[in-house]
């Protein structure tokens, strides 16, 4: 572009003189030819000259955006290794110590003690986890445009592939608009939960993540296993862990539909958000 804006007013003046004296001579007197090679290109300046320096222009603020994303990046970046070096990393020995106790005063403790052990218990997982997605926000642009949500979820899938080794089936095609930002960073958390739910408590060595349109705006997320599931008449989040007791909370709060059920030898937990109307969709969640 600085080479066309440098060659552009050369190449016009030399065209003009070369046509005015090899054509338009008999025409065109000597002074109007000299009042009419300036005033053309001026015209060229203000029509072609003018575009290339307003797309510099824009470039150059691309350029600069992109710098200034960059920098914020490696900031986020660094944040989130201090993070995971220490604050993740105290928690974790938090939890570990946390359990040790548990296991050194087994039988021992009253109601009391056991109920407040419980509360430490649940206080500790549910700041580790908060913690958790500091990180992974940290990681990724601020910009939800800039990393599309599928694509969040092939990397969240992808890694849980990899760590535990357990097959993962993705099936989404839940339409992005149906899901505020808050909504998508909330189910992408639930979703990692119940992942994670599956590997330690389960035993599965196969898990589906599947998101689908429910009406004009609801929509339907099911993870599935083929682990051993829990107890007929048992509450399926009774057995110590805060995993599922953490995603029924946090679908209460957003308004979600939740549910775990056990349908052919495949536990499923199925999250939603419906339109209220008079019609019941056969594929509908229950409360």
């Amino acid at each position: 572009m600085k080479s066309l804006i440098l060659i552009i007013p050369t190449l016009t003046i030399g065209l003009w003189e070369y046509v005015r004296h090899a054509f338009l001579l008999p025409y065109i007197s000597m002074d109007l030819g000299n009042w009419l090679a300036p005033l053309l290109v001026f015209l060229v300046t203000m029509t072609l000259l003018r575009k290339l320096f307003a797309m510099i222009e824009v470039m150059q603020e691309e350029l600069q955006k992109e710098r200034a994303a960059k920098a914020a990046l490696e900031e986020r970046e660094k944040m989130a290794q201090e993070l995971h070096d220490g604050i993740a990393q105290s928690l974790f020995l938090l939890s570990v110590r946390v359990d040790r106790m548990e296991q050194s005063h087994a039988g021992r403790w009253n109601d009391s003690l056991q109920s407040a052990y419980q509360s430490l218990r649940k206080t500790v997982y549910e700041v580790n986890e908060y913690v958790r997605q500091a990180i992974a926000s940290l990681r990724y642009p601020a910009n939800p445009a800039s990393r599309p949500w599928l694509e969040s979820l092939q990397h969240l899938v992808a890694e849980f592939k990899q760590d535990t080794g357990i097959a993962v089936e993705l099936n989404w095609s839940l339409t992005d608009n149906r899901l505020t930002l808050k909504e998508k960073v909330e189910l992408y958390s639930t979703i990692r939960e119940a992942m994670i739910n599956v590997y330690k408590h389960a035993g599965a060595s196969r898990l589906w993540v599947e998101g689908k349109d429910v009406r004009e705006q609801g929509w339907r997320c099911v993870i599935k296993d083929d682990g051993a599931g829990f107890a007929p008449g048992s509450e399926p989040d009774s057995g110590g862990g805060f995993g599922l007791a953490m995603i029924r909370d946090r679908a209460d709060k957003l308004k979600w539909t939740f549910e775990v059920q056990r349908e052919q030898d495949l536990t499923m937990v199925v999250i939603g958000k419906e339109e209220t109307d008079d019609t019941t969709d056969p594929d509908s969640t229950r409360r």
